[in-house]
């Protein structure tokens, strides 16, 4: 094969690539996704999240190494390998982060990447279904809509955060992002709205666009430092190459693009080598600067049914699925949470530093079924770590999976910012008409103290998990450390560009499929533009 663009990646950046760059009928794409085809059913019911999460058929199934930051425990991170990627398989909520972040980007050099510069892009992917305004856009390919149920307690929760002293945000993709409210998602008329069904289905007859899956990448081409197509394993497990007439572009995630580029000989040349790779280009920066949004997850038992009782059933079960195939309304509607708040830890913030997502439902974790009892979920995460960890490959084959080492709390910062988000989680529980039906305080029990701040990151460290926003691991600048250029050029390969989460040179205070989807819409107008 040959074409003008190689896409590596039919994640949430790759739909839109091989969408905007195939618009060009004389223009040729290719785009390979390691995944398969997203027919699963479980992928387009909002709820399926709990079905598709830890299944290898469409989840990379990856593990951190055990990490001192979490008392030595090593966790899940989920990441999608299927059309669409993680958005196929993700919590569907529909989160741009704060003005600042993408302000504070572009302080650091990365030109074109300020708040100015990013909002057309976030209103032009969105059709959303409260209409158009100064921060919102309603012809974009990417439906936005409202819940489709409210659950009592996730309501509670709202009016105990305000008695609490936090205002109410109807939008927290508007003017401001502080406050408290309910999570819009990534979804239309009750169906998971993904990147590939956005961007990728309607386009998919384009004569000019070819869509590989079952194609896991093995390297990028190179020829003196050019990068000149994709050698990739296909669907009948021998190898193929495409080629690129103009470029590579590398959407693979913050764990698979820095992984490639390190397969490919791009990296620390000394990790390189101890792997079985043969250095080609120094580029040190590459897999660190990781970073990843992690949560405390309180769960407190109620004295009324939440929906661990309503799924509990069979019958139940049978009257939620007739009620979804029916009326495409019902818990099956539902994304990872209902009621969410960005909140300060510290009154001399300019912005919220935490953010909290509520669950009429409690779980170990999702795909792992609820809990035998009445109970919601009131998670907590720190939006902005100062922690970093970094990726590292395991050896020279590309299906080992590489080393993801966190470093989670490893900064006092994260650690006071942790607990106090945690401290704050238990107050608001404290608060009418929240109070009155919370029975008793699960996780952390009731036994440890509110003011025991030692005790409370103990408890968290050996609790939290990731909210699975991995990101920086190519990251962007003008610095040393840098990956790629504000062009999302890699640097000294011509050619070759990385489109994806990886690139964040920080971490978006919030949760990061619009912002992948953006860095897309980005790429494609960098690149069209030469």
């Amino acid at each position: 094969m040959e074409a003008d663009y190689v896409i590596v990646g039919a994640g949430s950046a790759g739909c839109v690539l091989a969408n905007r760059l195939s618009a060009d009928p004389n223009t040729r794409v290719v785009l390979l996704e390691a995944g398969p085809k997203d027919r699963n059913p479980w992928i387009h019911i909002p709820v399926g999240y709990f079905k598709t999460m830890h299944n290898p058929a469409v989840d990379w199934c990856y593990k951190t190494e055990p990490d001192p930051g979490l008392n030595g425990r090593s966790i899940d991170w989920p990441r999608g390998k299927v059309l669409g990627g993680s958005s196929s398989i993700n919590g569907l909520l529909y989160v741009r982060g704060q003005p600042q972040d993408y302000d504070r980007w572009r302080q650091m050099g990365n030109t074109g990447w300020g708040w100015d510069d990013v909002l057309p892009l976030f209103k032009r992917s969105e059709n959303n279904v409260r209409g158009g305004d100064e921060f919102h856009g309603d012809d974009g390919p990417l439906c936005v809509s409202d819940m489709r149920l409210s659950r009592p307690i996730c309501d509670a929760w709202v009016e105990a955060a305000q008695n609490a002293g936090y205002p109410f945000n109807a939008d927290y993709n508007g003017a401001t992002q502080e406050g408290v409210g309910y999570f819009q998602l990534t979804a239309h008329k009750g169906r998971r709205c993904s990147a590939a069904v956005a961007y990728l289905k309607p386009v998919l007859n384009r004569p000019n666009l070819r869509v590989v899956t079952s194609a896991m990448a093995t390297r990028v081409l190179l020829e003196e430092k050019r990068a000149t197509g994709v050698e990739y394993r296909g669907p009948d497990g021998q190898l193929a190459t495409v080629k690129a007439k103009r470029e590579v572009i590398l959407s693979g995630g913050s764990i698979n693009s820095p992984q490639l580029l390190m397969l490919s000989g791009i990296g620390d040349p000394d990790h390189l080598t101890k792997n079985g790779i043969k250095p080609i280009h120094k580029l040190p920066g590459v897999g660190q600067n990781l970073q990843d949004h992690l949560q405390a997850r309180l769960v407190f038992k109620c004295n009324e049914p939440t929906l661990n009782d309503e799924v509990r059933s069979l019958i139940n079960q049978a009257r939620i699925a007739l009620k979804y195939a029916l009326f495409r309304s019902g818990p099956m509607t539902m994304a990872a949470s209902l009621a969410t708040g960005f909140l300060k830890t510290r009154q001399d913030l300019e912005t919220p530093d935490i953010q909290f997502h509520v669950q009429p439902w409690s779980a170990d974790s999702p795909g792992e079924g609820v809990h035998p009892f009445s109970a919601f979920t009131m998670s907590v995460c720190q939006l902005r770590p100062e922690s970093r960890g970094e990726i590292k490959l395991s050896g020279p084959d590309p299906q080992t999976h590489p080393k993801i080492i966190p470093n989670y709390l490893s900064n006092r910062t994260d650690c006071n910012t942790l607990t106090e988000g945690v401290k704050i989680a238990r107050r608001i529980g404290q608060q009418a008409p929240l109070a009155s039906k919370i029975s008793a305080s699960f996780r952390p029990s009731e036994q440890l103290p509110m003011d025991d701040d030692a005790g409370t990151l103990d408890w968290a460290r050996s609790n939290s998990s990731s909210i699975y926003h991995p990101t920086g691991t190519c990251k962007m600048g003008t610095d040393q450390g840098a990956v790629v250029d504000p062009s999302l050029r890699v640097k000294g390969i011509d050619g070759l560009r990385v489109a994806d989460c990886s690139i964040m040179p920080e971490i978006v205070s919030g949760n990061t499929n619009a912002p992948a989807i953006m860095i897309g819409e980005k790429a494609a107008d960098l690149i069209l533009r030469g």
